[in-house]
């Protein structure tokens, strides 16, 4: 019984070993992100955007309110799936007709690094310019822009 356990422990941790962790980290992390799409808002946002240039400006508010939030609730759905899911395949991201794998953002708005010590290019004079607070519309701190 003790050579059974012995030997399943090291059959356990040589296919650890052997299989890495690139796919689960991915997975993991693509999860996490799709989770927060609720407190982060950008399918609400694009689709609100999408609506009102694409159909009309009158019902951008309406129908593309309630396509936002459906897809908002969609998205996190699907983070939390993949979040369950992490440590089974497949790993890779399959878009399906309905979502993209990775989230979106509004067509006028293309995230940043947010500012802080750890990506700023210049210390020297104490801030480099970036997203002060990127989940809030209109915080943008941009000195270095070209």
């Amino acid at each position: 019984m003790l050579k059974t356990f012995s030997f399943l422990g090291a059959v356990l941790v040589v296919g650890v070993m052997a299989s890495g962790c690139a796919g689960p980290e991915k997975k993991l992390g693509r999860g996490l992100n799709n989770t927060f799409e609720i407190v982060r808002g950008g399918e609400f946002r694009r689709s609100m955007e999408q609506t009102a240039l694409f159909d009309s400006p009158n019902v951008g508010y309406t129908t593309g309110a309630v396509k936002g939030f459906h897809r908002t609730l969609a998205r996190t759905g699907l983070g939390l799936y993949e979040v369950i899911t992490a440590p089974f395949p497949p790993y890779d991201a399959k878009p399906s007709g309905y979502l993209a794998a990775k989230p979106v953002y509004p067509a006028s708005y293309q995230p940043r690094l947010i500012e802080s010590t750890t990506f700023a290019t210049d210390e020297s004079i104490g801030f480099s310019g970036g997203d002060i607070v990127p989940y809030i519309p209109g915080s943008r701190f941009r000195i270095f822009d070209n």
